[in-house]
């Protein structure tokens, strides 16, 4: 691990240790309480009714049946949930989700629930609600949901971001596009230009929590929800709305979350619960099963990406050209916009054009994956890397250092980078022992780089100091990843004390002020930011009054190590006072002491990562087997090392799956066939290799100790590191994800075919 902390002043003690983490035991135990642990007394069982069909109209539903079952109390349609959305389209588009209205727009929307006193009266009442459907023509691919008369989804839905008006209804909901300089005159100047088409498949972020939640919504109107989320004053906010309820009337408990991966950053049962329990006047529970999870929560976009690169014949990139196609369900998103400015990033690029187009189509909303849209684009351009490499007779790791992004460089989406850590990465690929490592028989090589943003966001944390001189720090940002141990460790560097003494809990929405959702990378960033900020709150009231117990003034004391020392000639002969005595001594010194802290947390880094990747490949199975696999990673200071690690580790794991099996299967009738961990095949231990880091420290001087997030960029490389070592293999540039046995197979077969073709063709000597 490299590391340069020059800029911040300081020899860190806490930070970069890999303490014990709090929440060990109680997982290993079973003690901690899941979404699906929490239990209220009187509770119902929450089902929902779900659409069987792609796409129709909904004529009529009859609940009178289900109503008139013993043991049901409550059921519930879309009349229940009012449209109190005040022409908010995307909260309009959350409530839709949740409870269809006039139209159903995948195998799975809900389209009533029914609350009743146990499991199998609750699934006994689904089967008596009739909902008469008029079937409609659905379109499930990307590509055809953009074709020449493919069936429109939304008669209302046109195109964002495109002049002049009117426009015709179509199935792309918006276009983005960013770049700059001139496009068309850097391929004039290129010596060689690749265009090419690449897909990527749908897939799911494979948490193995189902969503769960418990709701209680009392006759005065005030409500309760427990719930595994990522962003529970998010959840709050978008449930009282779309429930016409005061916000700050709505209490909502994060339970532990049993992985998340951006899959829990939306709401999909939660309303249907508040108002399941509003209607009975009874807590409700609603747990998803895996089958529901697969085809009603939300996976990743599958896309189509078209791509020209032009480079010179030195290697020098002259333009990039790239318009990506996201499938974003049957409701606009941001996943194609995020595509685009993800696409370039790593490179410093003079003249470069990247369009993003949403695409509806007749598949599960989308939602965030880790990174989420960053991996399909970066399959698209670093296996093009690769090939415009081979092109040219250059090495693909020494083309991607010439054209390496660095501080001073325009990125490809607008802003100017700062000190960033991509070509520190590509120089530690350089130099691993990994890159010049022998390979076997049928096994091949490929590296590749990877961008993710990281944001801020809306901060809160209280730090409160006990009378025996322990701290609990309580934050407003979820857990996903082990951020209560770093939390932990930063506010133990402040205050100069130890780990131990340090107790870190998420607080519920009345506990603190908003904080904003655990996602793009901002946990551990904005919550040390505030974190710093409260210790060094409750530190300025320490000094306050340990002057009072001295009877000096303030400003003759300073704060080191954990304790209060006075300073000056005068002062000098006073001993310490650590931080227990002070607590102890508060009664008579003005009350308890406390830290509190709320801001916008800006200044984010972004983060880079380079990985390197062997896969032996059967020729006659096309089975594809990652036998090494090494992350090089940019963490700006890793807070606790083995966490990072870990990151680095489970990115990259979650990217091999991705790259090798998983998909959404989707039938001609426009149904899920693979929607559970059997058919829908997630890697276990056996599919991966270990997978070795390498934490590169290049800190973010827009904090104050240098942090940067690193939860997502790992899962960007691996589709095109391991596209990259399949085409080492066997000479084939696969581009269509995941590069599962059958198409590699098909792969080798063509690449046979053709270069059979071009023998035949060869004129004969005479």
């Amino acid at each position: 691990m490299s590391s340069d902390t020059k800029f911040t002043g300081q020899k860190f003690k806490s930070i970069g240790t890999s303490p014990l983490r709090p929440d060990g035991i109680d997982k290993v135990t079973g003690r901690a309480r899941f979404g699906a642990d929490i239990n209220l007394p009187g509770q119902l069982v929450g089902r929902i009714l779900r659409s069987p069909h792609p796409h129709a109209a909904i004529r009529s539903i009859d609940t009178s049946k289900a109503e008139a079952l013993a043991g049901v109390k409550a059921v519930i349609t879309s009349a229940d949930l009012p449209d109190l959305t005040n022409g908010n389209s995307e909260l309009f588009n959350i409530l839709d989700n949740c409870m269809a209205r006039t139209h159903v727009y995948y195998d799975g929307h809900a389209v009533a629930a029914v609350a009743a006193v146990d499991a199998t009266t609750a699934r006994k009442a689904l089967k008596l609600i009739e909902v008469d459907y008029e079937l409609l023509p659905h379109v499930t691919d990307v590509d055809e949901a953009v074709a020449k008369g493919a069936p429109i989804l939304n008669k209302k839905c046109f195109t964002e971001g495109v002049e002049p008006k009117p426009r015709k209804a179509s199935n792309i909901a918006r276009r983005s596009e960013f770049g700059h300089g001139d496009v068309e005159a850097g391929f004039a100047k290129a010596a060689v230009i690749i265009e090419r088409n690449f897909r990527t498949e749908q897939t799911h972020q494979g948490y193995i929590e189902p969503h769960a939640c418990v709701a209680s919504i009392s006759p005065d109107g005030s409500g309760e929800l427990w719930v595994c989320t990522q962003g529970h004053f998010v959840f709050r906010q978008h449930c009282a709305e779309l429930l016409g309820m005061d916000v700050s009337k709505l209490r909502v408990t994060p339970t532990e979350i049993g992985g998340g991966f951006g899959g829990k950053t939306h709401v999909w049962t939660e309303p249907v619960a508040l108002a399941l329990s509003r209607k009975a006047n009874r807590p409700v529970k609603l747990v998803m099963s895996r089958d529901e999870v697969f085809r009603a929560s939300g996976p990743t976009s599958a896309t189509s990406i078209d791509i020209r690169i032009g480079v010179t014949k030195k290697g020098r990139i002259t333009a990039g050209d790239a318009t990506l196609r996201y499938a974003s369900g049957p409701y606009v998103g941001m996943w194609a916009e995020l595509g685009a400015m993800t696409s370039f990033a790593c490179y410093d690029m003079k003249n470069v054009r990247t369009v993003g187009l949403e695409v509806l189509v007749n598949r599960p909303k989308t939602t965030a994956y880790r990174a989420p849209s960053a991996p399909m684009a970066a399959f698209a351009v670093e296996s093009m890397m690769d090939e415009l490499a081979a092109s040219i007779g250059m090495d693909p790791l020494e083309m991607r250092i010439l054209n390496a992004a660095k501080k001073g460089t325009r990125s490809s989406y607008g802003p100017v980078y700062g000190p960033i850590g991509i070509g520190p990465t590509l120089q530690a690929a350089r130099e691993h022992p990994h890159m010049s490592a022998p390979l076997g028989k049928n096994q091949g090589r490929g590296m590749a780089c990877g961008f993710w943003f990281n944001f801020g966001g809306q901060t809160c944390t209280d730090l409160n100091i006990a009378p025996d001189g322990s701290v609990c720090l309580t934050v407003g940002t979820i857990d996903v990843g082990g951020a209560r141990a770093s939390l932990a460790l930063v506010a133990a560097e402040e205050l100069g004390i130890s780990y131990d003494q340090v107790r870190t809990v998420v607080g519920d929405t009345s506990s603190l002020g908003y904080n904003d959702m655990t996602d793009g990378s901002r946990g551990t960033f904005s919550s040390s930011m505030a974190t710093i900020m409260s210790a060094r709150n409750a530190i300025k009231i320490l000094k306050e009054r340990a002057a009072k117990m001295w009877d000096i003034p303030v400003e003759k004391v300073t704060w080191e190590e954990g304790c209060a020392k006075a300073v000056g000639k005068k002062y000098g002969n006073l001993s310490p006072l650590s931080l227990a005595e002070i607590a102890e001594a508060a009664p008579n010194t003005g009350g308890p002491i406390a830290g509190h802290n709320e801001l916008v947390a800006d200044g984010a880094g972004v983060s880079f990562a380079t990985h390197i990747c062997d896969v032996e490949v059967d020729p006659e199975t096309g089975r594809t087997q990652v036998v090494k696999y090494t992350v090089i990673q940019d963490a700006g200071k890793a807070v606790h090392p083995t966490y990072v690690e870990g990151q680095y580790q489970g990115g990259a794991a979650q990217g091999i799956g991705w790259a090798l099996n998983e998909e959404y299967v989707y039938g001609e009738d426009g149904r899920l066939q693979n929607s559970g961990f059997l058919d829908y095949r997630i890697p276990v231990c056996s599919d991966l290799p270990m997978i070795g880091t390498q934490i590169l420290e290049i800190p973010n001087p827009n904090h104050p100790y240098g942090i940067r997030g690193v939860g997502e960029t790992s899962i960007v490389p691996p589709l095109a590191a391991i596209g990259n070592a399949v085409s080492n293999a066997f000479g084939v540039r696969m581009t269509h994800v995941p590069m599962s046995a059958p198409r590699i197979l098909k792969a080798l077969d063509e690449a046979e075919s053709k270069k059979a073709d071009e023998t035949q063709q060869l004129p004969l000597e005479l």
